[in-house]
């Protein structure tokens, strides 16, 4: 059977750094993928290590071939890649671990035909985030390519590794890189795919670790007239996109943002790498864990490795939908705890301290996912008048003033629309954490595990709540 994801790496002289990559692939929380290492001639010890992995792990498959450049081997590798859809990943690079899933569900979940996704560059020891496309859910052609004329010559847009590909399209259409340029190869390669894709959707999260390493032009070799040879063919390759994207009248309103790119273009290849508002030391991009800890036995490690998986799905979740980690637990906790919160439960129950709840809640309220409403003792009788209607209106009454007394304030909260998509990651985040720690379960041992958990929970009630009907 033919796995979901052909995974592709070109390999030339990538030896101090090839393990690295390789380590970050085969590490992916989505399994359903094969490997392919394509050594273009490497002359260090690179083919060694491609033979090596190819060894150990039935789903790499290794290809040595003489050298003949990046754009050769990423076709060789196309050639013989078996995968419903094709991921670039370059050697001197590395993907995090939940970059496949994450890549794959946004284009099952959406039926689309390109993923483009957010990456973080690393210069030395600082990362920053980048991405460019804000917008959510599915974008037409059209629409995709109006993004990509506002910044022609972004890395965002005109390389191959912080995107997914349906495989059918680059087979059925014969799209192959153009191994006669060394400049914009990958930016020629996207155009032509994009004449054929119907969908398109942006993942607002970065999975991508770019290292600029590669030099300019000039410093390849390339002589002054190839240079602009190569950049007046990739002009073409772009003027001729939008004149079949766009029709007479709209290429005629947008002519003069096409021929931006020859501007945008006119460096010598190299890309800037300025260090972005948001740049961290790298490492710190994302929540660590301590190795001790997780590999540690007793209740206090077991309560940290469960804290973390949830923290590890939050995380994703959170940035794809600009939240903090803490504003996406909060949503998460809200999600379980009914229309009516106290502060203070909610605090307990969110594991956070009851002011640090009170700014979150202001910051969602603020981004339009929630509105917050203070209840008055008035409307705090009548809501829990209509949930106990049934009972003696004396006991009724003792129970509110018991509860005022020991709750105090009540609010009403509610979900706006805007939400619906933050609750919907959410409820995945959730699906992954109990797919991470059941997997390899069969049904017998979920239905033990559940039985087990149900009767733990009771006993936990009886302790911590005596007086519940358990």
């Amino acid at each position: 059977m033919n796995p979901t994801v052909s995974i592709i790496i070109p390999v030339y002289n990538a030896e101090p750094y090839l393990r690295r990559c390789v380590e970050s692939i085969l590490g992916q929380e989505y399994m359903d993928y094969e490997l392919l290492l394509i050594d273009d001639g490497s002359r260090d010890g690179s083919g060694a290590i491609c033979d090596e992995y190819g060894a150990r792990d039935t789903r790499v498959r290794v290809i040595h071939k003489e050298n003949e450049g990046v754009s050769a081997a990423r076709n060789l590798a196309i050639d013989n890649a078996k995968g419903t859809y094709l991921q670039f990943v370059d050697s001197d690079d590395w993907i995090t671990p939940d970059a496949t899933k994450l890549l794959v569900r946004a284009a099952e979940e959406n039926g689309c035909d390109l993923v483009i996704s957010d990456f973080y560059r690393v210069s030395g020891e600082r990362v920053s985030p980048k991405g460019d496309i804000e917008e959510d859910g599915v974008l037409t052609k059209e629409e995709f390519a109006a993004h990509m004329m506002e910044n022609p010559a972004d890395f965002y847009y005109g390389v191959l590794w912080n995107k997914l590909y349906r495989r059918s399209i680059v087979q059925e259409h014969r799209l192959r890189m153009n191994a006669d340029i060394s400049w914009c190869e990958d930016f020629m390669f996207n155009l032509e795919y994009i004449r054929y894709g119907e969908r398109f959707c942006a993942l607002r999260a970065p999975v991508y670790y770019y290292v600029k390493r590669k030099g300019s032009l000039v410093s390849q070799g390339n002589s002054l007239a190839k240079t602009i040879q190569m950049k007046l063919t990739v002009f073409e390759y772009y003027h001729s996109f939008y004149r079949e994207v766009l029709d007479e009248e709209e290429y005629e309103k947008k002519r003069l943002q096409v021929y931006r790119f020859l501007i945008d273009a006119a460096g010598d290849g190299s890309v800037g790498f300025p260090l972005l508002p948001g740049t961290k030391k790298l490492g710190d991009e994302r929540s660590g864990v301590s190795a001790e800890a997780i590999a540690g036995e007793g209740l206090l490690s077991e309560i940290y490795r469960q804290r973390k998986l949830l923290e590890r799905y939050l995380e994703a979740a959170a940035l794809k939908n600009d939240l903090t980690v803490q504003e996406a637990s909060l949503l998460l906790c809200l999600s379980h705890s009914g229309e009516i919160i106290n502060k203070r439960e909610l605090a307990d129950f969110a594991g956070i301290p009851r002011r640090t709840v009170t700014i979150l809640l202001q910051r969602l309220v603020m981004r339009g996912l929630i509105k917050q409403e203070e209840l008055t003792v008035q409307k705090q009788e009548e809501k829990t008048g209509k949930e106990k209607k049934k009972k003696e209106k004396q006991k009724v009454k003792k129970e509110r003033e018991k509860e005022k007394e020991e709750k105090g304030k009540k609010f009403r909260i509610a979900f706006l629309p805007a939400a619906e998509p933050v609750l919907k990651e959410l409820s995945l985040v959730e699906q992954d954490f109990d797919d991470a720690r059941f997997g390899g379960f069969d049904e017998e041992e979920l239905i033990q595990y559940t039985r087990l958990s149900e009767k733990i929970k009771r006993n936990m009630q009886r302790i911590l709540y005596p007086g519940r009907n358990t």
